[in-house]
């Protein structure tokens, strides 16, 4: 508070209130004799500044050398011995205060504590607010952290699920088709591609998230052939919309992991747009043994839409269908969620 910018303006407010206080209530012998009104406020305004400036001297020396106390207790503990010092030094300037020295001291080290305690008062509960503000400030950058933190760790698991199943199929491939094989292998590294540019985002457009769609159905399409059925219903527009990225894929990942697929039970896959939500469905055929998974899915993506939108995933399941529907972001609404 002391270093304040605008503090000589504070200083007159408070010497003018000092004066006015003295002057109205009959205490005009402030160093035991009666003063003019311009003397006495000249006399308060020096004091007040006196003790002002000295408390900020003294804050800045402790800023730079004060140890073991509180700062506050250290400060207004120093600051006494400077009120001592303002309530004596007016009374050598002024020869008719000099005549019951004990009894003027009294009046001026009366006023210069009192102003002294208020400063410091004041000077207290701005210092616990600013304390309270960088708590929060560093609380919120702690939160922020933490969300970063759990949204990596869950984006890191993208990749790994994902080569695990290409890999599975490719292995299977090689043996049957090479040429097969080589567009596999083409498709797969335009995927990569896709997961490598984007891996540092949150978000990414709507239209590219369709286009690295276009590369992995080809792969499903070698992986499954006529055993899944995958419509894609979208409008020719989709400028604005984003989505988190790999979500699409990993909803067909789960579908697929979930389901019975065969020639005589193909397993049929929806994508679409439904006002700002892209839904993704399926018919329900449950296997009665689920293979082995490296644990991430449907899950993974309602946690990474819980720190990109207030706007939830949501899951409708009964006998027949199996849907997910995600919140479409639009990046001017959104735009802190894109790194």
């Amino acid at each position: 508070m002391f270093a304040q910018r605008y503090r000589w303006i504070f200083i007159t407010l408070l010497a003018t209130y000092s004066f006015l206080n003295i002057r109205f209530t009959g205490g005009d012998r402030l160093v035991g004799t009666s003063l003019s009104d311009g003397y006495l406020l000249v006399i308060i305004l020096i004091m007040v500044a006196a003790l002002w400036e000295g408390n900020r001297l003294i804050q800045r020396f402790l800023k730079r050398n004060g140890q073991g106390l509180h700062p506050l207790v250290l400060h207004f503990l120093a600051s006494l011995l400077l009120v001592l010092v303002i309530s004596v030094v007016p009374l050598l300037f002024i020869p008719e205060a000099t005549s019951q020295f004990a009894e003027e001291v009294r009046l001026t080290l009366a006023f210069t504590f009192r102003v002294n305690l208020f400063l410091h008062g004041v000077n207290a509960i701005i210092f616990y607010i600013y304390q309270l503000k960088d708590a929060q400030i560093e609380t919120q950058k702690l939160k922020r952290q933490t969300v970063e933190a759990q949204f990596e760790a869950l984006r890191n698991q993208i990749n790994p699920h994902f080569l695990f199943n290409s890999f599975n199929v490719l292995s299977n491939l090689v043996y049957k088709d090479a040429d097969a094989s080589a567009k596999f292998i083409q498709q797969l590294s335009n995927v990569y591609r896709y997961l490598i540019y984007h891996q540092e985002n949150k978000l990414v457009p709507l239209k590219e998230e369709l286009d690295f769609m276009s590369s992995y159905l080809y792969l499903l399409e070698i992986r499954f052939s006529e055993n899944l059925n995958i419509q894609l219903e979208f409008p020719t527009n989709l400028d604005g919309y984003h989505i988190a990225p790999v979500s699409l894929q990993m909803l067909i990942e789960n579908a697929i992991k979930h389901n019975v697929l065969s020639q005589k039970r193909p397993l049929s896959i929806s994508l679409a747009m439904d006002h700002d939500y892209l839904s993704v469905s399926n018919n329900i055929q449950l296997k009665t043994e689920i293979e082995e998974s490296t644990g991430v899915g449907l899950q993974n993506i309602i946690k990474r839409y819980e720190f990109l939108t207030d706007k939830p995933v949501q899951v409708e399941n009964n006998a027949q269908q199996f849907t997910v529907r995600l919140p479409l972001i639009q990046l001017h609404e959104h735009g802190s969620a894109d790194s």
